[in-house]
């Protein structure tokens, strides 16, 4: 009986949360084999962007049947903020993600790049990650990879429904609809106007939008005198 072939064990790699002013970044790893790619491609996976709520929440639990194994990091605000202030967003992910591929034991790695320089991201990337895994794996890293390469989309479909629920329990936790935490959502423009400070602990402090907030209330008590 001739040897098994080896499976090739394929990362995706996306994030949900890079944006908004509100809620924390979450980053998500999976790893799947040949036949899972191909039975993610049946099951509609693509882009989660391109999928409405309803769709994103039932793929959620069929991926996870499907996969071969995931992580998922959750990054709070408090620490978005702590990292920009040593380093940037992208660095950030970087450092994140490589953590997580570097968890499983991939042949392939593929990650949607969020810097204008991929060459620039791609060398920081391969610096985080283990000799024996750099020197194995083949990597690929593309702007919009989770259009073109099935593993991403999965991965960014698990991140977006995972940030979505935790968003959806912080409003019923303080008791306040503050929408999608994106500054283009009139309900996350008036949430941050008029509780900024109550809580605070919910903002990315770092992000131009929190810290105009601040400066207009600060002028607003000098003109008090």
């Amino acid at each position: 009986m001739p040897p098994k072939k080896k499976k090739i064990i394929t990362v995706g790699v996306d994030e949900a949360g890079r944006g908004p002013v509100l809620g924390p970044l979450v980053m998500a790893a999976l790893a799947v084999d040949a036949e899972g790619i191909q039975k993610l491609g049946w099951m509609g996976v693509k882009d989660s962007k391109l999928l409405s709520s309803q769709v994103r929440e039932e793929l959620f639990e069929r991926i996870r049947e499907v996969v071969h194994d995931f992580r998922v990091e959750m990054i709070e605000p408090d620490a978005i903020d702590l990292s920009l202030a040593e380093s940037n967003l992208n660095w950030l992910e970087a450092d994140t993600s490589a953590r997580l591929v570097s968890e499983m034991k991939p042949d392939v790695i593929i990650v949607d790049c969020p810097s204008v320089n991929i060459e620039s991201y791609r060398t920081y990337f391969l610096s985080k990650l283990p000799p024996n895994l750099k020197e194995k794996a083949t990597l690929l890293m593309e702007h919009k990879a989770d259009l073109n390469h099935i593993p991403v989309a999965a991965a960014s479909i698990i991140a977006k429904v995972i940030r979505d629920r935790y968003i959806e329990h912080l409003k019923t936790e303080i008791g306040i609809d503050f929408g999608s935490g994106y500054m283009s959502d009139p309900k996350t423009q008036k949430f941050l106007k008029e509780h900024h400070e109550e809580y605070a602990h919910l903002f990315r402090r770092s992000w131009r939008s929190y810290q105009k907030v601040e400066e207009a209330k600060k002028q607003k008590s000098l003109g008090d005198f």
